[in-house]
């Protein structure tokens, strides 16, 4: 299911993309977007050979899938029913997994916020 999923999203879009002939030449670029915490994806011949999930403390918790669940949803990628279902979780699950990084699971624009306190005013 999870490698289901991950098809479904275009890694090019939110990811930066390495070929591997590239990793002779931009290895340091890879290892800084990883310091970063920034996901990479590395390519051969235009097919994502894999993913660089950096190595941190979601990563040594919950496991390579369940740390990019939560890093995708984080920087609003995939929803929530599928960042659980990448992370093999019930959604309840995959909330309480999320506010225990501090991760909000509701994120309301300041422009919806304000809207919605002036449809109650």
């Amino acid at each position: 299911m999870f490698y289901h999923l991950m098809a479904q999203i275009n890694p090019e879009l939110i990811m930066e993309t390495f070929t591997v002939r590239d990793l002779r030449e931009r290895t340091g670029e890879l290892i800084r977007g990883a310091e970063e915490g920034r996901l990479s994806v590395v390519t051969k011949h235009g097919t994502p050979v894999f993913i660089a999930v950096p190595f941190d403390e979601t990563l040594l918790r919950e496991g390579v899938a369940t740390a990019l669940a939560v890093r995708l949803f984080d920087e609003e990628h995939v929803s929530l029913g599928k960042a659980a279902k990448m992370a093999g979780l019930s959604v309840g699950q995959m909330t309480d997994l999320l506010a225990g990084y501090g991760i909000p699971v509701i994120r309301t624009t300041r422009e919806e916020l304000e809207q919605s306190l002036a449809d109650f005013g």
